[in-house]
């Protein structure tokens, strides 16, 4: 390994590392959607790993095509903008739709005093929800396997902006399997890099006392994706 390769791997980890970092939507969706649907830490792993695995292939494939062709580095990086302005959106608009489902299930699902009286003249009361057991079901039956795939649409479109103009085009001069290691080195440190601050969020947020809070979790999710997106696209984020 030529000593500008090692310099550009080192590169690749610290821009994978503080490009995933420095953006928040490489984590906060994965985090909100977690708690909203109590989702396990092994089946929060493997959501983000797919979603950072798209995220970073479908920037991959689009380098490797432009050096094949000879596409020149300003072009794809208008595209990879482009890629960045959809996706940014669709972040906006599923946090949006989320959140007002997430306020209406809130609201649906408010607790109330039931009075049981019993055949002995004995009375009591507790408190109920109507919806709750209607809702868990589904969650799992709908919900729970819609979501993983909007995120990853998501996600596909999302582009790396760095990794094309400033490690594949500069690893091209090396050579094919320089592009290719450079490539594998900017995605293990990136995925790595989203799957442990999501890991260890999701974890800690377990601890958290949010329990008066927890019919509104999925509206608070909605609304922390939406301005996740909303920062992307207008704060530059």
């Amino acid at each position: 390994m030529s000593q500008d390769l090692v310099l550009l791997s080192i590169t690749a980890v610290s821009i994978g590392f503080f490009h995933t970092l420095l953006g928040p939507d490489h984590y906060v969706p994965f985090i909100a959607m977690s708690k909203a649907r109590n989702w396990s830490l092994a089946k929060t792993s493997r959501i983000t790993f797919l979603c950072g695995l798209g995220h970073i292939l479908s920037s991959v494939a689009l380098g490797m095509l432009g050096i094949a062709l000879g596409i020149a580095v300003n072009t794809l990086v208008s595209v990879e903008s482009f890629r960045g302005e959809i996706a940014a959106w669709l972040l906006i608009a599923f946090g949006l739709v989320y959140m007002i489902w997430g306020i209406r299930k809130g609201i649906r699902n408010k607790p109330h005093l039931h009075l049981h009286t019993h055949q002995n003249g004995e009375k009591h009361s507790h408190t109920h929800h109507h919806h709750t057991e209607h809702v868990h079901v589904h969650d799992t039956e709908q919900g729970r396997s819609l979501t993983p795939w909007i995120l990853f649409t998501i996600f596909v479109f999302g582009p790396c902006e760095p990794l094309i103009p400033i490690l594949m085009y500069p690893a091209a001069t090396e050579s094919t399997g320089s592009v290719v290691w450079i490539a594998c080195v900017f995605g293990s440190a990136t995925i790595l890099t989203m799957m442990t601050i999501v890991l260890a969020s999701s974890f800690g947020i377990r601890f958290l006392p949010v329990k008066k809070l927890e019919r509104y979790t999925h509206a608070i999710a909605g609304a922390t994706i939406f301005l996740c997106g909303i920062s992307i696209r207008f704060l530059g984020l």
